[in-house]
């Protein structure tokens, strides 16, 4: 009996072209893409704002919510039914403006993508001298800067403006060009440019642009239009401590990443800082006499340990943070995971001694294993990704 067979051809991008003529569909040139989350009264005026700063070019907007629950994406979605420009992308379980970011440029067929921040904040006037500037150059990414000439900071606090400072420099450590300002949330980038970029990013936090400067294993092409940053004028502003702390993950990541696991680090360092408040809690119960060295050193254990637990809580795995009832059978199980390591350290060492190795290297070899131990354990079970 014999069947029928279909041989699947690749379909030509003159047979594209030629179907995007018959159905009067223009190909796009710009995707500007739109991370969210409760920004809800902004959505309509950002869309109108668009439609007239990019009038005569062909531009899409793909808004990515991670599922707010003031309805953002309820906005989108019903602006959308009428304005074929207008599309949404509602995440579920994921957070983060970077990833947001990726994925809404990941989901664009155009040759340049654009990526703002959907609180007004970003002056979406120099869009086309920005697209003008790209195309024109052949450049791989065009900033919206507030550090050059014409451009402005607006009325940023003292101390948001030293921090913004203070990141810009930071960003030169790894940035593989020079620009003037790194920390910018508002760019265009050359769509091939963008995709070849995308496996080496470390998508997450958010300063997405920085993460596309490090990554490039080549000088990328950078070009900047200045604009002036605006005031928020509805909605609440998302900078916090979370977002410190992922800028200095990011930065971690990008100069040891390629060696060393970036929580890894962060878990060490903690256990550093540990380890001095373990000598602050010893040292007055011991020297003062107040207690037994053996009862001294066990409270400076415990107190440490606790130490520990919330600081990786807040820092190392923020994204996994443990509240509630969570809280404290994480520290339950932090205390179980840090003892067992405690004895897997003082058992090696001692091994290692009577292989005739010297003290200091037995001991640091122990401290070592103990602390991949510890990491790998608390990793697992104390801080597991929530299913949920």
């Amino acid at each position: 009996m014999q069947r029928n067979s279909t041989v699947q051809t690749p379909v030509s991008a003159d047979a594209l072209h030629h179907l995007s003529v018959i159905g009067m569909l223009p190909p796009i040139e710009l995707t500007v893409v739109i991370p969210t989350f409760n920004e809800r009264q902004n959505v309509p005026i950002l869309i109108e704002k668009l439609e007239h700063a990019l009038a005569g070019i062909e531009w899409e907007a793909i808004y990515v919510d991670d599922h707010s629950p003031d309805g953002t994406s309820d906005v989108v979605r019903e602006i959308a039914r009428t304005n074929r420009r207008v599309r949404s992308i509602e995440r579920i379980g994921r957070r983060g403006l970077a990833s947001a970011c990726i994925e809404g440029m990941m989901a664009s067929p155009a040759p340049y993508i654009a990526v703002m921040d959907a609180d007004l904040q970003h002056d979406e006037t120099v869009l086309p001298d920005m697209l003008r500037k790209i195309e024109a150059e052949k450049l791989d990414v065009v900033i919206a800067s507030r550090r050059v000439a014409g451009g402005s900071m607006g009325e940023f606090a003292k101390e948001r403006v030293k921090l913004s400072d203070m990141g810009t420099k930071m960003s030169r450590i790894v940035c593989r060009c020079d620009v003037s300002d790194a920390m910018s949330g508002f760019f265009i980038v050359e769509a091939n440019f963008f995709r070849a970029l995308v496996p080496h990013l470390t998508a997450s936090g958010f300063k997405i642009l920085v993460d596309l400067l490090a990554s490039s294993p080549t000088i990328p092409r950078a070009g900047e239009v200045p604009y002036r940053f605006r005031n928020r004028e509805l909605g609440e502003s998302k900078l916090d401590v979370n977002v410190q702390l992922e800028y200095l993950f990011l930065i971690v990541d990008k100069l040891i990443g390629k060696w060393v696991p970036t929580r890894f680090v962060l878990f060490t360092l903690v256990g550093a800082l540990g380890f001095l408040v373990h000598l602050a809690v010893l040292a007055p119960l011991y020297l003062n006499h107040r207690r037994h060295f053996p009862q001294a050193q066990a409270i400076a254990t415990f107190v440490a340990m606790t130490f520990n637990f919330m600081l990786n809580n807040v820092v190392t795995f923020r994204d996994r943070k443990l509240r509630g009832k969570r809280l404290v059978t994480g520290l339950l199980k932090f205390y179980a995971a840090c003892s067992l390591g405690a004895v897997v350290n003082v058992t090696f060492a001692d091994m290692l001694i009577h292989q005739n190795l010297p003290w200091y290297l037995a001991g640091a070899a122990g401290t070592g294993i103990s602390s991949v131990w510890n990491y790998g354990v608390n990793t697992v079970l104390t801080w597991r990704r929530s299913r949920k």
